[in-house]
């Protein structure tokens, strides 16, 4: 049985055919395939901000909370699932009317979900030396052991995206998990790239901004692990 996962032009046929990139504000949808790859970050948001992207955004607490705190940075939340792209939305909708936020304020403007496959948007779509920050938080650990192939951080391609679309002046990956042999894992792959160091996870910001599975997590008891990697200089 294979250790890696093996991503295909075949898989991506059948599970990034309905990928979408939404407008939070405007509800705007547009097919990723419309737009041209590498995506022009300026032009998609209007402006030159740095960029973040959060992979696997879930319920969107973290997306809302950090966009909210941060309106002069670009966020990103890629999620594979469809009910919580649907999820997302409905956050930040029921937010803009439980607040009357005025749509025309530029509240949220900075603010994109794109429902497709992690790695696909990565390879793909993403510019080289582009992103501020990668959020990943609480990452599918596929525990038992014929599901491991399929965790993100065993695909080099991803790691290797990763830390190709980083940006080379303090770009940072923050990853947190609840599951202790697979943040092992993690920790063990990471120190085989040389484009990235561990730093002090204490370093991440916005650390009061939970997500959805880290507060049910926390309330269950289960230890939290944290790590932070930032880009070498070349």
């Amino acid at each position: 049985m294979r250790e890696n996962p093996n991503y295909n032009e075949i898989y991506y046929q059948h599970t990034t055919s309905h990928s979408q990139v939404i407008d939070i504000v405007t509800e705007q949808v547009v097919p990723l395939s419309e737009l041209d790859a590498p995506i022009d970050w300026e032009r998609l948001f209007g402006n030159a901000y740095p960029v973040e992207i959060e992979i696997g955004s879930g319920k969107g607490r973290f997306l809302l909370e950090a966009s909210k705190r941060h309106p002069k940075v670009n966020y990103i939340g890629v999620e594979r699932a469809q009910k919580y792209v649907e999820l997302t939305r409905e956050r930040f909708e029921k937010h803009i009317r439980h607040f009357g936020v005025d749509r025309t304020s530029g509240a949220f403007s900075n603010v994109r979900l794109v429902r497709t496959d992690a790695n696909y948007f990565l390879t793909r779509y993403v510019p080289e030396m582009s992103v501020q920050a990668y959020h990943i938080y609480f990452p599918d650990p596929w525990p038992r052991k014929r599901q491991r192939k399929r965790r993100i951080f065993r695909n080099r391609d991803f790691l290797e995206a990763l830390t190709r679309t980083l940006t080379s002046e303090g770009g940072r990956l923050y990853i947190v998990t609840d599951h202790a042999e697979y943040f092992q894992e993690i920790q063990e792959r990471f120190t085989d790239l040389s484009t990235l160091r561990s730093v002090d996870a204490a370093l991440r910001p916005d650390s009061d901004i939970t997500t959805h599975y880290e507060m049910k997590y926390v309330l269950e008891g289960r230890p939290i692990y944290r790590a932070v990697y930032e880009k070498v200089m070349s």
